[in-house]
Parts: C-alpha cells; sequence; structure tokens
C-alpha cells in the first residue's frame, strides 16, 4: 500500500471532524513552508510589514530579551 493511500485510509477512520480541521490546517501549513511558498501566500502589505520589523530587528533598542518576552506571554504560552 502506498503512503498516499495509508494516508487516505488514516483520515477516513477519523470521525472528529475538529480534529480532520486541526490536521488539514498543519499540513496546510507544512505545505506553505516549502521554499518561497509562505512568502508568496502574504500579501503585498504583509511582506513590507515582515521587512520593516526585520529591519527595526536589527536595533539592539527595539529587541526585548527573550525572559521579558516569555514572562509577557507566560499564560498564552501554557495553552
Amino acid at each position: 500500500m502506498l503512503i498516499k493511500e495509508k494516508f487516505h485510509k488514516l483520515i477516513d477512520q477519523i470521525d472528529d471532524q475538529e480534529l480532520i480541521k486541526v490536521y488539514y490546517e498543519l499540513i496546510q501549513k507544512l505545505n506553505l513552508n516549502e521554499s518561497g511558498k509562505l512568502w508568496e501566500s502574504l500579501t503585498l502589505e504583509e511582506k513590507n510589514e515582515l521587512l520593516i520589523s526585520f529591519e527595526e530587528s536589527k536595533d539592539p533598542e527595539n529587541l526585548v530579551r527573550h525572559d521579558v518576552a516569555k514572562k509577557q506571554h507566560d499564560e498564552w504560552l501554557k495553552k
């Protein structure tokens, strides 16, 4: 049995639609991470924001220490 057939069989065995949705979104994101696809999926505005953020990150004054960021987002990170 080919891997694609095994994958289809696995999906067919899952009854939980929310779980299938989560798997689908994960696979979709992984697929976009292939070389250049994620960048290509961004709007012009998103690309510009990302490039501006990258340039701003070169200035140490704009950076937040890891422990500070982790503390600020601790509740979200525990989910």
